[in-house]
């Protein structure tokens, strides 16, 4: 069956199936649109985590970043995947034993301040929208090729499928959501991954094939290693070594701390554990969602390298010499349609020629990677099909997701909470679901303006969350002195700091962003950590200098740092 038609299939199954769930599981109260009822299994909801959090940056751009820079890319890896671990030891029990809604709902409660629940929604809010346009860029690069249209008509439809979902579940029609999205999403991104590892090393398990030997055109071991192949191709080519890396000690340090610790300050992830009934629970979720996301982050390197080894093979031909492009392998000329591959002739012989420097000819984005693997390596035409499912999966339940945390961020903690406290239940609902379409309208533009590639964009939102949510919530579970003044200073400071910073070298001069340019070496990817290091500073200085916390409060943060016997989610 054709690839195009097969695409319109899967693609419309799975759409009609996240569809048909949002249906069945619609909230009808705020208590099930912002926390699904408070009754979600550990083992799904951890599936759901999973799926929230595994967005377009580790489906489609992850292994895009590792194929093309090698070493430097583990940066990613290292610090998503350990952000989790300190969300689980350090948030997840004491948060849930706090029994509220959403992060901005803590922070104001604890800093007994409006000013800080409402400091806390814009930090909110900002990370979202600037998380959430990676993810609608995400939508328009999978919609471009594989249903040959418009990056921008890509998220247009994307964002008409969330808004349908999002809208009308609530955090109860996106966590089931979210369940079948992981199945699709994870069974789309083994399959080529599997189909590969066995073609190339023999080894049914991408994660053994990656340390292995790869087959001769006989099916017999070649004698080469894979990444020993890899570091000969990118020599040939004029790029680093592919297993070293060419960043500086102190960026890569920066850069893994910011993913980190903004894992762990994630509104629209901490949220998910409010979503389960104990404190026990959440503990036990955390671990399957652990679970779940090592499944593909194990993955990703060996699919990058496979990738990377028939990308540049595809292109140069096994001689290096380039192949003619009227005969351009099937990949190419599909996503030349997209203007995410282009050719340039320079030197007038007709063929294309991949390599660094000068004499570079072919310009790829790195966000096609994965999602041309299967027509690189000449898979089944259901393979391609499938991982065009699976990357729509990956950036719609991310959308989902940071769209609840608008949504409540507005008709929760800055309308219910503090602008209209008598509003009712009905009235609350309604500015829920109009602050998740305005969302979802903003989020659409900055899907077709987007300010980077999708795994960079998403990983200055991290940047964001670790300089402002991630103090403030760290020293409102353990420290019984830091008060309102401190937490609202130290908000305030990181983040003007990390955004400045951000702005400054992505959109006022990007021509600058380069090593020589930054404060002391660190880009604006790792910018967050130090923003970090900024918001305890000015918390712990306007602490000292400002009255200290009332008794009520101390003994609350006492209470929470024993996370036992937390009772359901309150809806106030």
């Amino acid at each position: 069956m054709d690839v195009q038609l097969l695409t319109y299939i899967i693609v419309g199954i799975t759409f009609a199936l996240y569809i048909g769930i949002a249906i069945k599981t619609r909230a009808g109260s705020t208590k099930e649109f912002y926390v699904a009822g408070g009754g979600v299994p550990p083992a799904l909801n951890g599936m759901a985590t999973a799926a929230d959090w595994m967005s377009a940056a580790s489906f489609i751009s992850l292994a895009g970043i590792v194929s093309f820079v090698g070493y430097d890319g583990s940066v990613y890896l290292m610090g998503w995947t350990g952000g989790y671990v300190l969300l689980a030891l350090l948030m997840v029990p004491y948060l849930r034993k706090f029994g509220k809604f959403t992060v901005p709902d803590f922070l104001g409660d604890r800093y007994y301040s409006q000013a800080a629940r409402t400091v806390a929604v814009i930090c909110a809010i900002f990370i979202s929208f600037t998380y959430i346009a990676g993810q609608m860029r995400g939508v328009g690069v999978v919609f471009s090729r594989f249903l040959e249209v418009e990056v921008d008509t890509g998220v247009y439809i994307g964002m008409c499928v969330v808004f349908f979902y999002a809208v009308l579940g609530g955090m109860k029609g996106i966590t089931y959501t979210q369940v079948a999205q992981y199945c699709v999403m994870i069974f789309a991104f083994m399959v080529p991954a599997i189909f590969l590892s066995v073609m190339m090393t023999g080894h049914i398990f991408p994660q053994l094939g990656f340390g292995a030997e790869l087959l001769d055109a006989s099916g017999n071991s070649s004698g080469v290693y894979l990444l020993d192949k890899l570091d000969g191709l990118s020599a040939e080519l004029g790029f680093a070594q592919y297993t070293e890396g060419s960043k500086s000690m102190i960026d890569v340090f920066f850069i893994c701390g910011a993913l980190m610790f903004g894992t762990a300050g994630l509104p629209h992830v901490i949220v998910r554990f409010f979503t389960v009934p104990t404190v026990k629970a959440s503990r036990s979720s955390a671990g399957w969602t652990l679970l779940f996301i090592a499944i593909m982050y194990t993955t990703i390197p060996a699919l990058a390298a496979f990738s990377r080894v028939n990308m540049i093979e595809s292109v140069n031909g096994s001689d290096g010499k380039g192949i003619p492009h009227e005969q351009a392998p099937n990949w190419v000329n599909s996503w030349e349609k997209t203007s995410l591959i282009k050719w340039d002739d320079k030197n007038g012989d007709g063929n294309m020629q991949y390599a660094n420097g000068p004499e570079n000819e072919m310009k790829i984005d790195r966000d096609i990677i994965v999602l041309a693997t299967p027509e690189m390596a000449n898979l089944p035409a259901w393979v391609i099909a499938l991982m065009a499912a699976g990357g729509l999966a990956a950036a719609l339940s991310t959308s989902a997701g940071l769209l609840l945390v608008i949504s409540t961020s507005v008709s929760h903690d800055l309308l219910k909470k503090n602008l209209m406290p008598n509003i009712s239940d009905k009235k609350e609902l309604i500015y829920a679901r109009t602050a998740a379409a305005v969302g979802i309208i903003m989020a659409g533009y900055f899907g077709i303006n987007p300010p980077g590639f999708v795994a960079a964009v998403v990983a200055i939102a991290f940047g964001l969350a670790a300089s402002s949510l991630f103090p403030a919530i760290t020293m409102g579970i353990f420290s019984k002195r830091m008060n309102k003044e401190g937490a609202i200073a130290g908000m305030i400071f990181g983040l003007l700091f990390t955004a400045i910073y951000i702005v400054y070298f992505k959109f006022i001069n990007p021509a600058d962003n380069t090593a020589e340019n930054w404060l002391f070496g660190i880009s604006p990817e790792g910018i967050g950590l130090l923003g970090m290091v900024v918001n305890f500073v000015f918390a712990i200085i306007v602490c000292k200098i400002t009255t200290p916390l009332p008794e009520s409060v101390v003994d609350m943060v006492e209470s929470i740092r024993f996370p036992k016997g937390a009772g359901e989610a309150q809806d106030h």
